[in-house]
């Protein structure tokens, strides 16, 4: 069975988030995994291991996008587990929307030949569109299943959970096939020193968009559907309103409540 597993370099949350250019672009300055790709990389190293692993012809491919720095990404799915790496680099890539993303993606998806199952995150911790997984399996011509939070492939189809507000739906699909998961479907591993060690000896494969046949005025801005016309910091938190009982408190807080619309 072969996966691939698309991957993020993502601002770490622990820090506050920036644009930066004149084209308002993310500070990726301090970034780490997506860590709702690692979902992703789980699920499929559970569906290699229980058909045998590497040894029994099973691969597990991290693929990601993006500058130098993103290769990170793929090293530590590496040592995570996965068999191997792409990293899809080009300056032409610089400032890609979902549109032109899943447009690259999907012809370097292509670039690797057939594969079983393309898994992702529900979405990636910078963006948040959750846009890239549908418009990939589109591109692709592959069924998708989004927003899995169970995931089992069994006899050539692929069936899954996706739970709603009020209701869950279990869903089936034909493999080869897209399917986005959700940070329910399990319990994602840490990478341990016998896997840190393991991932110096494996292969990330640098790609450029004249290897996967994309021109460049596809991508990019120029490629892109949506543009960021204009940015501001976000203003400052105000002060908290303190409402000291002194026997009318209830009618303050719904007077306060009220005058923001919030009853």
């Amino acid at each position: 069975m072969k996966i691939v597993v698309l991957v993020k370099h993502v601002p770490d949350a622990q820090f506050d988030r920036h644009l930066s250019g004149p084209d308002s672009r993310t500070d990726r300055s301090e970034s780490i995994l997506s860590e709702l790709d690692e979902y992703a990389l789980e699920a499929a190293l559970q569906l290699s291991e229980a058909r045998g692993g590497e040894a029994a012809g099973n691969r597990v491919i991290a693929l990601t996008m993006g500058p130098a720095g993103a290769a990170n990404a793929v090293k530590k799915s590496l040592q995570i587990g996965a068999g191997e790496g792409v990293h899809l680099s080009d300056e032409a890539l610089a400032g890609s929307d979902a549109a032109a993303t899943s447009l690259a993606l999907a012809a370097a998806i292509r670039h690797l030949g057939e594969v079983d199952l393309v898994l992702t995150g529900m979405a990636s911790t910078d963006g948040e569109t959750s846009l890239v997984p549908a418009q990939l399996a589109e591109r692709l011509g592959l069924p998708q299943v989004t927003f899995a939070s169970t995931l089992e492939v069994k006899d050539g189809t692929v069936t899954a959970r996706r739970d709603g507000d009020s209701h869950s739906e279990l869903i089936e699909a034909p493999l080869p096939a897209l399917v986005s998961v959700t940070d329910q479907v399990n319990e994602p591993r840490y990478p341990n020193f016998k896997g840190i060690m393991a991932a110096k000896k494996k292969t990330i494969t640098t790609l450029s968009l004249a290897d996967i046949g994309v021109d460049a005025g596809s991508v990019g801005s120029a490629g892109s559907w949506t543009t960021v016309l204009a940015a501001q910091p976000r203003p400052p938190r105000e002060q908290g309103v303190i409402i000291t009982d002194e026997g009318d408190a209830g009618i303050k807080l719904a007077d306060f409540l009220a005058a923001r619309k919030l009853i």
